[in-house]
């Protein structure tokens, strides 16, 4: 393990993700961190304490799944709920490049999961260069927090045993991942019962400040365990004009100018970027323009 690993400072923490194995005893573990990345994300967005809260744990769990793909590859993941928070959506890529948004009433007291979502449903969509097409799931919310229905989600899909411990505000998204790998129990048999039993003394606070060493050695200071380099985290949601374009030709040139005539412009909000896009009557005009026609 480095001996050497920083309280970092909570106004400023840098967005990464860090794998870690207990060597001893067949278990791995992963440590996120989300500081510039997430404010990025919320920047203007004006969430609520509850839904910011869900959308920041939701951000760190993409992240930690999709940095332990075997392959390049996108994750998206979909939280969808009949309650105050209708909606979350995290994506993140190969590149550990995410981007997000979560759907709620202004007014929102905390609560847990279901009481905040309701009944709803979990979707992943998973994309890789050697799919024909995405791979779709779709399961049932089971849990009271956000950590409870992504460890039964990755019990029942990956057959073995996860824990996640998940923390976020304003200035920080964090969180802690341990998996037993096969052949664990054989190992030690008491083992991943103990590094529960340790990482359960978890708090908030250090999830958010503490640097991925200092964690390991507050958490689990009698366990030899390798610390592997830190990747980095960013976020990735640029302008797409192209892609507004094409849904644009996708509704049609009549329902267009129609709208033009109407209102002088047309305006489209990208919900999960934060961005509008503005096209004024000439734009629009040259949307539809014969392919060669010159501006």
């Amino acid at each position: 393990m480095s001996p050497v690993d920083e309280l970092i400072p909570a106004h400023a923490p840098p967005s990464r993700v860090r794998g870690f194995l207990f060597e001893q005893l067949d278990i791995r573990g992963a440590w996120v961190q989300l500081g510039s990345a997430w404010r990025e994300m919320i920047a203007g967005r004006d969430y609520p304490e509850p839904a910011l809260g869900l959308l920041g744990q939701l951000a760190v769990v993409t992240t930690m799944i999709t940095a332990n793909l075997k392959q390049a590859g996108r994750i998206t993941f979909q939280l969808r709920g009949e309650g105050a928070v209708s909606l979350l959506v995290m994506d993140c890529d190969e590149q550990l490049r995410l981007r997000g948004m979560a759907r709620s009433v202004p007014e929102l007291s905390a609560g847990s999961l279901p009481a905040l979502l309701g009944e709803g449903a979990l979707t992943l969509t998973l994309d890789t260069a050697d799919m024909r097409q995405p791979y779709q799931s779709h399961v049932p919310l089971q849990g009271e927090t956000l950590a409870a229905v992504f460890e039964h989600y990755l019990e029942q899909s990956e057959q073995t045993p996860t824990r996640l411990w998940l923390a976020a505000n304003h200035e920080t998204a964090a969180g802690l991942f341990l998996q037993a790998l096969p052949g664990a129990a054989a190992r030690d048999a008491d083992g991943w019962n103990r590094l529960q039993i340790l990482a359960d003394t978890v708090r908030p606070d250090e999830l958010l400040g503490l640097g991925a060493i200092k964690l390991i050695e507050r958490l689990f200071p009698e366990e030899d365990v390798r610390v592997y380099d830190p990747r980095p985290v960013s976020y990735h949601c640029p302008y797409d004009q192209d892609k507004i374009h094409s849904m644009l030709r996708s509704v049609g040139q009549t329902e267009c100018d129609a709208i033009i005539a109407d209102q002088g412009e047309i305006r489209v909000h990208d919900e999960i970027c934060n961005h509008e896009y503005v096209l004024d009557a000439a734009a629009v005009a040259a949307l539809f323009a014969p392919t060669g026609t010159s501006k």
